[in-house]
């Protein structure tokens, strides 16, 4: 991808711009796609089922509420995603297995990560707006990413 955040924001200055200093964590540094969205605390078995389904060059944004408790991710979660097509994850929470994760050919933010597994029981909401960060993610919203930060269509 040849895109900067920095330029697509000169651009267009409705974008929205997610204020968290998310660290990036993927193998891919720069990617975007249409919005795909999960709400949970401390669970990650919904993203696990969403992940291990078709992605077509999808985002997922899940919103942990920013715990930094467990991990709503890991590397076979992510491998998942890589497989099915999935662009990138964006999570307010923390993922685990962040080496392997980061050799992977999937964007990956979050705020850190934490070994501690999560719950499976899939808790959580599907594609519902959440707003984080002075962002409103709305499914199908248009998010780039890259070294500078992360974009979203309003």
């Amino acid at each position: 991808m040849t895109f900067t955040t920095c330029d697509l924001y000169d651009a267009d200055e409705t974008l929205q711009s997610l204020s968290l200093q998310l660290q990036n964590l993927g193998g891919r540094a720069r990617f975007s796609g249409p919005v795909r969205t999960i709400r949970c605390h401390r669970d990650n078995g919904l993203v696990k089922q969403v992940l291990n389904g078709p992605g077509d060059g999808a985002v997922l944004v899940v919103d942990g509420g920013g715990s930094l408790e467990s991990a709503l991710m890991g590397d076979m979660i992510a491998a998942a995603a890589v497989a099915n097509g999935w662009a990138g994850v964006v999570i307010h929470g923390v993922i685990r297995d962040r080496v392997e994760v980061a050799g992977l050919d999937l964007g990956v933010k979050a705020l850190g990560s934490n070994p501690r597994k999560s719950a499976k029981d899939g808790a959580g909401e599907l594609d519902v707006v959440l707003d984080f960060g002075g962002v409103r993610f709305r499914p199908g919203a248009m998010l780039h990413s890259d070294e500078d930060g992360i974009l979203v269509a309003p």
